[in-house]
């Protein structure tokens, strides 16, 4: 009993050191709100209101591939549609929990980080990720939910910030 109890407690010890390492590790690279580019800010901005005004999912898709990149689009750069999954899963988690989120957008976080791809193909993003972390309205409960947005460098067509990751709302 004596050597179950200790196991246990130092499987939790362990647990929460890792716990703790991880979150100061992720912090690393954080900015400041205020450091948050103009551009980018505006994608997000964009996002939160096309998921709060759109009448319908299918009306929040057609108008979130304009602003969707990396792997939520096919491989084409003919015309920008997004993958099928990404309708009924991540979008569709947003589509219905933006209502719990603050409007106008509160941001609480922001890390930043370098990748030199994010996507397939001719929609291949290489550049800085903005992961922005939005607060829920009051009265909400829950932990803010993250937006990752990137600004593409040197890709032949696609010259403004797209949003990359979606579906923690």
């Amino acid at each position: 009993m004596k050597t179950l109890f200790s196991k246990q407690l130092l499987v939790g010890c362990c647990y929460f050191l890792f716990l703790f390492t991880a979150q100061a590790q992720g912090k690393a690279n954080d900015i400041s709100v205020g450091q948050l580019p103009a551009e980018v800010k505006k994608v997000l901005v964009q996002y939160i209101d096309l998921l709060s005004t759109s009448k319908n999912l299918a009306e929040c898709a057609s108008k979130f591939a304009t602003i969707a990149g990396g792997s939520l689009v096919n491989e084409s750069t003919d015309k920008i549609t997004l993958r099928s999954s990404v309708e009924p899963y991540a979008l569709k988690k947003d589509y219905e929990n933006c209502k719990f989120y603050a409007q106008p957008v509160e941001i609480t976080r922001v890390n930043v980080s370098r990748t030199a791809g994010s996507g397939f193909g001719a929609t291949t993003l290489a550049g800085t990720i903005y992961k922005v972390w939005i607060a829920k309205k009051e009265g909400e409960v829950g932990l803010p939910a993250p937006v990752s947005i990137i600004v593409p460098e040197n890709h032949k067509t696609i010259k403004t910030p797209k949003i990359i990751n979606i579906g923690s709302f």
